[in-house]
């Protein structure tokens, strides 16, 4: 890891370790308004724009950095979906709107252009945070041609809505909505979603194989630890195992998007996240038996986001048949030569 990136991921960890039970404070009391504000403060959702408009000009491999912060952590703020739709209104040549924005990628309606302007009417669904911000990018085409929008929330009438980690995934539908939109190339947007998500799923395979090692070696049966037993010792090794993968995945996809054209890496990175979740969450519960289900022990904030996010920008299913695809279409004699003259050492 460079130097930069290394300063950066500590000032992110340090900011999210110092929040301590974020996630248990939002499911209880809502928007982290104090914890979003000192985000706002270090650029994070600023870290995709370049320089000279205004931005940090940071990678994706900086994005990973935080990402994997935030899903370590839990924290229950739109940090990813903001660096995507302040990247998105960059690249499209809108000024974002200031305050929290978030990402919709499933909608259905009709924009339109009027007298110059734009208007939207139709619904966007699963909406992260939704409830809580102020400003969500979608796209979708006019005239046959694909645009990126930037919708007021205030002028949408919102159903909330929630993940299995109680992470607001609201409704949004709007009729005749004053919306700013403008013609766009963005054919990877839903790639830097998953992309996104993979960043975050490290965070919290990492998060929950810390606790299971911690807590295999307080718990004691027998008169000794649990985790002086060969059984649990072996399902922590695979648990690693398991982790590791998805992380080297995760860097290499990230490098390959700061590089360009990435859709192969991503795909790859976050059918292996995806995969690891079953085997990483049932140890996870495994090892710590009954409280590891209860409401007041924090294993959930890792498990139940891992739950929701296996689903999320593509499940097993999507990214199998994408792989599959884009592999037969160039042919068996291309296979080997496909996965091994790619240039994704991790740095």
């Amino acid at each position: 890891m460079s130097e930069h990136k290394q300063m950066l991921a500590d000032a992110v960890t340090r900011l999210f370790r110092d929040a301590g039970d974020a996630a248990g404070a939002a499911e209880r009391e809502g928007w982290r308004a104090a914890l979003w504000s000192q985000v706002e403060e270090l650029g994070l959702p600023l870290l995709l724009v370049p320089e000279d408009q205004g931005g940090v000009g940071g990678d994706w491999g900086d994005v990973h950095a935080v990402l994997h912060a935030a899903g370590y952590y839990a924290i229950p703020l739109p940090v990813g979906e903001s660096m995507l739709a302040t990247h998105w209104a960059g690249a499209a040549g809108l000024e974002l709107p200031s305050g929290a924005t978030s990402i919709a990628t499933d909608l259905e309606g009709e924009l339109s252009a009027q007298s110059g302007d734009f208007r939207f009417s139709g619904t966007l669904h699963g909406v992260p945070w939704g409830r809580h911000v102020d400003t969500i990018a979608a796209v979708t085409t006019c005239e046959g041609a694909p645009h990126l929008m930037l919708l007021p929330r205030a002028a949408a009438q919102v159903h909330q809505a929630q993940n299995l980690a109680f992470e607001p995934r609201d409704r949004l539908h709007f009729d005749q909505a004053p919306v700013l939109a403008a013609a766009c190339d963005l054919a990877s947007l839903f790639d830097q979603c998953a992309l996104m998500r993979v960043a975050q799923i490290t965070g919290a395979l990492e998060a929950a194989l810390h606790r299971s090692i911690d807590y295999v070696k307080e718990r004691k049966q027998f008169g000794r630890a649990i985790g002086k037993f060969q059984a649990v010792q072996q399902q922590l090794a695979v648990f690693g195992s398991e982790v590791a993968a998805v992380a080297c995945a995760a860097r290499a996809a990230s490098l390959a998007a700061s590089r360009g054209e990435a859709g192969f890496q991503i795909a790859a990175a976050k059918l292996r996240a995806n995969m690891a979740i079953a085997i990483a969450t049932s140890t996870a519960h495994q090892v710590h038996a009954a409280i590891g289900f209860t409401q007041e022990y924090g294993l959930r904030f890792a498990t139940q986001r891992l739950w929701s996010w296996r689903s999320e920008f593509g499940n097993d299913r999507y990214w199998s048949e994408r792989l599959g695809a884009q592999l037969a279409q160039r042919g068996a004699d291309r296979f080997w030569s496909d996965l091994t003259e790619r240039d994704d050492a991790v740095a």
